[in-house]
């Protein structure tokens, strides 16, 4: 019994190589791409863009992520995701300033970014604690 073939039609649409372009780039750029597009850079954590705007976590004494890129006019809300600690955060720049209070655990704080500028927020009761936002 013969091995089945395909019509002649079909058997000019082999698969090809990739073009020239795609066989130079190497590996890891290929997989940063990958990562960049997806939103799953192993790295770092990524901030939620939900109706609400940016969402940034508190949790072990951090935020999560580290640092941020927005729009002028856009809505960060920190959220206090630690179940047992007080979280106070503010922010205090000649072209922005802000100071929450304290926020409880489970709170929401919004935090409208008007102005342009790289912004530090930090948290009063942990030191330690420190988020690089940048308004462009």
């Amino acid at each position: 019994m013969r091995a089945p073939t395909l019509p002649r039609r079909l058997a000019k649409h082999r698969p090809t190589m990739p073009s020239r372009a795609l066989r130079s780039l190497n590996r890891p750029a290929l997989a940063l791409a990958a990562g960049l597009t997806t939103g799953a850079l192993a790295t770092g954590a990524l901030a939620v863009v939900g109706p609400e705007g940016y969402v940034v976590s508190q949790k072990g004494r951090a935020f999560q992520p580290g640092s941020l890129v927005v729009g002028r006019g856009d809505t960060v809300t920190i959220v206090n995701d630690d179940s047992d600690l007080l979280h106070h955060i503010y922010i205090e720049s000649e072209a922005f300033s802000f100071d929450s209070g304290d926020q409880a655990p489970g709170s929401r704080t919004p935090i409208v970014f008007r102005k342009s500028g790289t912004f530090l927020v930090l948290c009063g009761i942990h030191p330690k604690m420190k988020l690089l936002v940048r308004v462009n």
